[in-house]
């Protein structure tokens, strides 16, 4: 990346601060009129026209304004960004999201939905594909004469529940049995183990040894599920308040559809190995992805990465207030999930 003067370096930060809140391309004589630039506006001119050459801004059309390049907001995130800290008013919306549940998905809908309103974008929270992840607790129980509920509580913290119809005559002596053999079967197993079990033995009880069928081949389906990772989603309609994309919502909304059906909003938000945690238009892996920021963050449970808090928004997105916003709320839901389940 080509390195900037003070002077282009003032200019380029005032160009990207005006653009996120205006929208509209920025001309010299504004930025001279709004900001003490100290120069006049054809010098402004002159360097807005070289940092053009270099690849920091662009020429929308025919007006005299430019806006920032994806370089020219990597520049700026990089190297002039002056971030602003939550209020004690945000900072408290997303600590009481974060301990509003105890099951994390509901942590993380929660969360998401209070992170999107707070910065009026797209709130994404993915949990990783972890086939390390243990099952601590395992409890089949009886809720009728032909139905039962069970509840697997997985290391970092997730919850799954599944209705399950049982064999007609079964006791509760039978469920209890089941109860003790799934506990028996199941407990401690990671979920790369758990997508390949198979049922095991007889209990002496057809009746048992069926649902014990039921269970294991439930089971498997839920481990081979969550290996593969879940994402939730919160705030779609901010991005389609946002100007760049009203000039043609269809487009949006079928990007949001391809993104939410398959895995590249997953991928564009779970970051890989030495991944930057601020990913600027062009530098999204998927073309797709490619009118689009991303910022994220991972959480924890305990010391263990449990998955990745982002916002997605345009390109001209409030960087200085999105990065310290995705740390603050990554750290307040590890912190609740350590709490619940560390």
């Amino acid at each position: 990346m080509p390195e900037l003067d003070s002077r282009k370096q003032t200019v380029l930060q005032a160009i990207v601060l005006e653009y996120i809140t205006t929208a509209e391309p920025v001309a010299s004589e504004m930025l001279v009129q709004k900001y003490d630039l100290g120069v006049k506006s054809a010098t402004i001119r002159n360097e807005m026209a070289e940092m053009s050459e270099l690849g920091f801004l662009e020429q929308p059309h025919t007006s005299a304004g430019r806006i920032p390049s994806d370089l020219g907001y990597r520049y700026y995130v990089d190297r002039l960004i002056v971030q602003r800290h939550p209020g004690e008013a945000e900072k408290q919306r997303l600590r009481d999201a974060t301990d509003d549940g105890e099951a994390l998905h509901t942590l993380l809908r929660d969360t998401m939905r209070a992170l999107s309103r707070v910065t009026h974008l797209l709130g994404v929270a993915t949990t990783v594909r972890d086939t390390s992840v243990t099952v601590r607790t395992a409890v089949f129980s009886a809720l009728g004469p032909s139905q039962a509920l069970l509840v697997l509580v997985l290391s970092n913290g997730h919850v799954e529940n599944r209705m399950i119809e049982c064999p007609p005559g079964l006791t509760l002596e039978d469920i209890g049995k089941t109860n003790e053999a799934l506990t028996l079967s199941i407990g401690g197993k990671d979920l790369r183990n758990l997508s390949k079990i198979k049922t095991s033995g007889t209990l002496g009880n057809p009746a048992v040894d069926k649902l014990m069928g039921v269970l294991t081949t439930t089971i498997r389906s839920i481990a081979r599920e969550l290996t593969r990772g879940k994402m939730i989603t919160e705030g779609e309609e901010f991005l389609f308040a946002q100007p760049e994309f009203q000039r043609d919502a269809g487009m949006l909304a079928d990007l949001l559809h391809q993104m939410s059906e398959s895995a590249i909003l997953y991928e564009a938000v779970t970051p890989g190995e030495a991944v930057r945690p601020v990913i600027i238009g062009r530098e999204n892996r998927n073309e797709r992805m490619r009118q689009l920021s991303v910022v994220r963050h991972s959480f924890f449970v305990g010391e263990n990465e449990a998955g990745v808090v982002a916002l997605v928004g345009p390109t001209r997105m409030r960087y200085d207030a999105s990065i310290p916003l995705v740390s603050y709320t990554a750290k307040a839901l590890s912190d609740s999930l350590t709490r619940f389940f560390g």
